[in-house]
């Protein structure tokens, strides 16, 4: 990915341009976004008429029923507002099967826990494959709070594995302490609510959120206090080996490091494998990426305004890996690799997957081709992802992360 500033303000503008340029929405829709936008501002009013950006994140993605995530809308595929890998090619799942097939080896009862599963085509294609090397995990759990998506996960791993549902369980909240075993998350920090901060001369601020009357709309206002925020963004600007001008907004997370200590606390022994797009700290925080990096979605349309279409669209921002790691690391966990997605696919067999020339069509060859280019081309997302495993108990090389080790990098 170019890290030209020319370049980068080019690809900001167009953002920026394309929010103008939303498809039009529902009478229904148009209504659950009201709702939404009721509901926060009623929030607002029992703070004293502004509340943080990540409690405004947090319930336009999670409210109950209308947040993004916990709503009936369609969300994955093309009539929804982005693709996953998973969803590209099961070509993405067979490859985290030899991952997990290499730990499973090594532990006795191992299970594996995915967050957030999406349409569940990740967990059948694993499962699928796990099955065909006779290397399946004791139980296969998912964790996932949309009502929705768990109907979604169902039917989809009955269709196609209806022989493992025995295996498999879903889960409101994580397992008791003692597990043994391999915890997936593909896309999921991400979805995670973030805080935004601005650089001034007088030092950090933290941006809130408020309603305006005059443009009928939330806008941005800042916070007195937020000690936590502010002793994250000073460890940031200590850390990252450049210095954040005047005038300088991004985003940092205090839920990833909160999630990274549970999963730890919650795991005796195993691995943590996260896939999703981000950057090592000092990647991150370069002085061209003086915006951040928050982006919306809807129907496949990005752009920067997150106040626009309240529950009807994603909210997301990249990842610190090193924010990751670091809480990683003070609970106990090891980094064992960080690494792109191509490289971690090509080095977990995908290319022996390419399907004999001899037996299948061209079309579906052309389909093969396709696909592996959309995982691993730099300009699609095969440099964009990135994939980090953390252990737990467990000293063993992993297969995928010494092609392209990046762990210099955070």
């Amino acid at each position: 990915m170019s890290h030209d500033p020319k370049d980068f303000q080019e690809k900001l503008q167009n953002v920026q341009n394309e929010a103008g340029r939303l498809p039009a929405i529902e009478d229904a829709q148009r209504i659950h976004c009201e709702q939404l936008q009721a509901k926060i501002r009623d929030e607002m009013s029992r703070h004293k008429g502004v509340i943080s950006f990540e409690h405004y994140m947090r319930m336009a993605l999670y409210e109950p029923g209308l947040g993004y995530y916990t709503s009936a809308q369609d969300k994955l595929g093309e009539q929804g507002d982005f693709i996953t890998a998973p969803e590209i090619s099961p070509l993405f799942g067979r490859c985290l099967a030899n991952f997990c097939q290499h730990t499973l080896t090594e532990l006795e009862e191992g299970s594996i826990l995915e967050f957030g599963a999406g349409s569940g085509r990740m967990a059948a294609d694993i499962l699928q494959e796990l099955d065909a090397r006779d290397a399946l995990p004791v139980s296969y759990l998912i964790l996932e709070l949309s009502a929705e998506l768990q109907e979604r996960q169902h039917a989809t791993l009955a269709a196609c594995v209806p022989h493992l549902m025995d295996r498999v369980q879903w889960l409101s909240s994580l397992p008791e302490p003692g597990f043994v075993g391999i915890v997936l998350g593909n896309e999921l920090l991400d979805a995670m609510p973030v805080h935004r901060f601005r650089v001034e001369e007088d030092g950090i601020k933290t941006q809130g959120v408020s309603w305006s009357d005059d443009k009928q709309q939330f806008v941005i206002t800042y916070l007195d206090d937020c000690p936590a925020v502010i002793q994250s963004v000073e460890h940031i600007m200590q850390t990252s080996g450049s210095p954040l001008a005047v005038g300088y907004e991004s985003e940092c997370s205090l839920a990833h490091g909160a999630w990274v200590k549970s999963v730890a606390a919650m795991m005796e022994q195993g691995q943590l494998l996260l896939i999703d797009y981000g950057y090592g700290r000092a990647e991150y925080y370069r002085p061209e990426r003086h915006m951040g990096t928050l982006m919306c979605h809807f129907r496949h349309r990005a752009h920067d305004d997150p106040f626009q279409l309240v529950g009807l669209q994603d909210i997301t921002a990249y990842v610190d890996f090193t924010t990751v790691v670091e809480k990683a690391v003070e609970s106990g966990m090891q980094l064992q690799g960080y690494t792109t997605q191509c490289g971690f696919l090509l080095e977990n067999g995908l290319e022996s997957m390419m399907p004999d020339v001899d037996t299948v069509s061209q079309q579906a060859l052309m389909a093969f081709a396709q696909q592996v280019k959309t995982l691993t081309l730099p300009g699609e997302m095969g440099e964009r992802f990135k994939v980090m495993a953390l252990s737990k108990n467990m000293a063993v090389a992993l297969p995928g992360f010494t092609l392209q080790d990046q762990r210099r990098g955070l």
